[in-house]
């Protein structure tokens, strides 16, 4: 078996550090989301959290870790006989990104249910997880409909399988650990707000503290057995230090001084629902125990709405979490009559042991100033462009950016038939969730059983299988799995022109909001997004195809304007990005969405050049729509010929939002040939 890390060995990270010690002393406290850029230690840091969690009593032979003292009445392996049980460490258990639902939750043997009349089943993730730790590296990716079970689990202490009127119901607490790189994509903020507490993590910037790290990791990887020795005394003290802590923690006590602080806290912060104070208030009672006390001071609760509530402060899908510490100092100076702290009582500075200064933080702990999340503080302050917006010649100075409009909804923008992707929201595809449409015979597993059409296949044989009872003779030729149509993620590849005719300072604010808003709906969607611009004499792929809407939005606030319009170009490379991103991921389907007003400029024949490059798209199928961005009285209407090429449809931007009555436009419709 490979030694881990030594969790007390991880170098700086204290909040990361304190986030794991306050669930693994509280599990109540509802799991850490630790979000950070890669190589930050995330992974290493919680499995060597593993090492530290106190050993179990369960009960011998149970496949769901019952504990013998209280052993759970409705486990499928009950009832048990009292007295019989075994000590074992507690369990890490690691859900894989491309984990299924029957993987996570467990499966029942349908055939043996069927043929048999007996309830099978086959634990899951969820239940090796009981009284352990269930880690998910890169949960920002994993299936939203997994991350929804995996937090309802998570919530009420319990996993629920139904399935075909059979069910099965056991116990799955457990300390819930997520690691994200936002780079790669943000979770929806209704999951975020279900993870009791976030810890942003970055690399330190310092050279020593840089240096120590590489020479732990080194010496560990040379000899991990011998490092980890050297560390033994350390982790002994903090594994019993947690074991302590647990013991105290039901002698805290929260005081109504500390409660209105929580509240007023929560208040002021504008947060959603009474989710943030649960948290917060147990957060800050695993501190006091974690200190070694048994009243919640303060500091306690400050330190809870740092962990507790950045997350939970995001309004926009592209905002960063983060939270205004001097507002916090403001309010629970305000609130912070602490009728709970005994005036005459000198607390004891000695009273919070610390293992030292590369040990885990204790309560009250203040995060480095460098974790703090950065603003865009000199947006405002960008110069505004001159008005006019006609086209420069080539090599013309560039525009400043503007800025986008403000975002709203738009029409459901959809790829036409039926495909097989990753699991979204924006066209049908063929999934493993959503309504049945029909049956098969399975391929593997049976995983989704279609009752009717199993039935239906083995009723004609009942007399030859010498069927005697009331029961139906079964075997595995008849057992059909159902058909299912849900709903994909494409890959929405925005081509924007960021030429001299887009340039108008006010016109090219009005696209780049009407881009904001598609990016906002495909972050709703599931969906993957890139984005290529096109200027001056060549086109640039600004963002290539990833899950961070985030990073589109990014590089769109800073688009600059002017030059010609090489359109073929903008096409050409958008056409090239599609090829490649079709052999990295050949079952995501494309929907390109062309914002620009027609024009071509620039080179011999820019205008037969871009309807050349524009019907390589209609030849591989690939569905499009133009955002027509033309105005004044006075239309071309260029970019409906160029719709016309591409086998796609045209919207401007009005008929663009949801609410607007023009142009009825629900899907992207090719052109028939």
């Amino acid at each position: 078996m490979t030694t881990p890390f030594p969790f007390t060995a991880v170098v700086g990270q204290d909040d990361l550090r304190l986030a794991l010690l306050l669930n693994a002393v509280s599990p109540a406290v509802g799991g850490v989301l630790v979000r950070g850029e890669k190589g930050t230690a995330k992974s290493t840091a919680v499995r060597a959290l593993s090492a530290l969690m106190p050993t179990l009593d369960v009960v011998s032979g149970c496949r769901f870790s019952c504990d013998p003292g209280s052993p759970d009445p409705g486990c499928p392996d009950g009832p048990h006989e009292p007295g019989v049980f075994e000590t074992r460490a507690a369990r890490m258990v690691e859900l894989p990104v491309g984990a299924s639902e029957d993987r996570l939750v467990g499966a029942l043997d349908i055939e043996r249910a069927l043929s048999e009349g007996v309830k099978a089943f086959e634990p899951g993730l969820l239940a090796d997880a009981h009284r352990g730790i269930l880690y998910v590296d890169e949960v920002n990716l994993l299936h939203d409909h997994l991350v929804d079970l995996l937090l309802d689990a998570a919530a009420m202490g319990a996993s629920y399988v139904e399935r075909e009127g059979v069910s099965v119901r056991h116990a799955a607490r457990f300390l819930l650990v997520g690691t994200m790189n936002p780079e790669e994509g943000e979770l929806r903020p209704q999951l975020l707000d279900r993870f009791g507490l976030t810890v942003e993590v970055a690399a330190s910037r310092e050279p020593d503290q840089r240096v120590e790290v590489v020479r732990r990791r080194l010496a560990y990887d040379d000899d991990p057995a011998a490092f980890a020795a050297r560390w033994a005394e350390e982790e002994a003290a903090v594994r019993a230090r947690i074991v302590a802590a647990r013991e105290l923690l039901p002698s805290v006590r929260l005081g109504d001084g500390a409660l209105r602080q929580i509240a007023a806290t929560c208040a002021a912060f504008e947060v959603d629902g009474m989710r943030a104070d649960i948290v917060m208030a147990r957060t800050a009672t695993a501190l006091a125990a974690w200190a070694g006390r048994t009243d919640v001071l303060a500091e306690d609760v400050r330190q809870a709405a740092l962990l507790a509530l950045p997350h939970r402060r995001r309004r926009n899908p592209f905002d960063a979490p983060g939270l205004d510490e001097d507002k916090l100092d403001e309010t629970l100076e305000e609130f912070g009559g602490s009728d709970d702290e005994d005036p005459d009582q000198d607390p004891d500075p000695d009273s919070d042991p610390d293992p030292g200064p590369d040990g885990p933080g204790g309560g009250g702990g203040q995060p480095e100033p460098d974790d703090a999340p950065q603003g865009d503080g000199d947006a405002a302050a960008r110069p505004e462009a001159g008005e006019g917006g006609q086209p420069q010649p080539s090599g013309a100075g560039e525009q400043s950016a503007a800025r986008a409009s403000e975002p709203f909804r738009t029409k459901v923008l959809s790829v036409p038939g039926i495909g097989e992707g990753a699991a979204g929201r924006r066209s049908r595809a063929r999934t493993e969730h959503g309504r049945t449409t029909g049956a098969r015979r399975p391929r593997g597993a049976l995983t989704k059983l279609h009752l009717a059409a199993t039935v239906q296949a083995a009723a004609p044989h009942q007399r030859a299988r010498g069927r005697s009872g009331p029961g139906l003779v079964v075997r595995r030729d008849d057992l059909r799995q159902a058909t299912r149509e849900g709903r994909e993620g494409n890959l929405v590849l925005f081509v924007v022109d960021a030429s001299g005719s887009m340039a108008a300072r006010q016109r090219m604010s009005a696209v780049k909001g009407a881009v904001l808003s598609l990016l906002l709906d495909a972050y709703q969607r599931r969906d993957k997004v890139g984005l290529v611009t096109f200027r001056g004499t060549d086109a640039d792929v600004a963002l290539p195809p990833t899950s961070s809407v985030d990073a589109a939005a990014a590089r769109l606030e800073t688009l600059p304007t002017g030059g010609r319009t090489p359109l073929a170009a903008g096409l050409l490379r958008a056409h090239d990005v599609l090829r490649v991103e079709r052999l990295r991921d050949p079952a995501r389907r494309p929907l390109v969405v062309l914002v620009t007003d027609g024009r071509a400029t620039g080179g011999p024949e820019p205008v037969a050049l871009a309807g050349r490059a524009a019907r390589l798209f209609a030849a591989d199928g690939v569905a499009s729509v133009v955002v027509d961005c033309e105005s004044g009285p006075v239309r071309l209407g260029l970019a409906g010929q160029l719709a016309g090429e591409l086998g796609g449809t045209a919207v401007t931007l009005d008929e663009l939002r949801a609410d607007s009555i023009a142009g009825l436009v629900k899907d992207v419709q090719r052109r028939a040939a």
